[in-house]
């Protein structure tokens, strides 16, 4: 096991790693939508907060000397499905054409009040 970590994505705050290598696979630990200059949540709603988690996510794939194009999976938490649209389109775009299988999960609450936290797994 060899833990990732990068300074281009949010450090972690609590007993987590930002990322795992186990054999070929990278487990992503969920990313809020830290900015991970200021650790302070990105302003601008769904589609921001989306941006930014996908960022870090991205951030931490390519710590691990990998692209998006190896993400597998993602896990996407909202604390409003109702702004599906709005993040899936973020998300989309984000990708361009890549479709890792994906599940999107409506939550009560998230750290630090944010609309959105995405986790990934990538494979070598």
């Amino acid at each position: 096991m060899t833990i990732i970590k990068t300074e281009h994505a949010p450090q972690a705050v609590g007993a987590y790693s930002q990322g795992v290598m186990a054999g070929d696979t990278l487990y992503v630990s969920g990313q809020i939508p830290f900015d991970p200059l200021t650790m302070t949540v990105v302003e601008g709603g769904i589609k921001a907060q989306t941006d930014q988690a996908l960022k870090n996510v991205f951030a931490i794939v390519e710590a691990a000397g990998m692209t998006k194009e190896n993400i597998v999976r993602c896990g996407v938490f909202m604390t409003d499905l109702g702004m599906f649209a709005d993040m899936n389109q973020v998300y989309e775009k984000r990708f361009e054409g890549h479709k890792p299988a994906r599940a999107a999960v409506g939550v009560v609450a998230l750290p630090k009040g944010v609309m959105v936290e995405i986790d990934a797994i990538a494979v070598k």
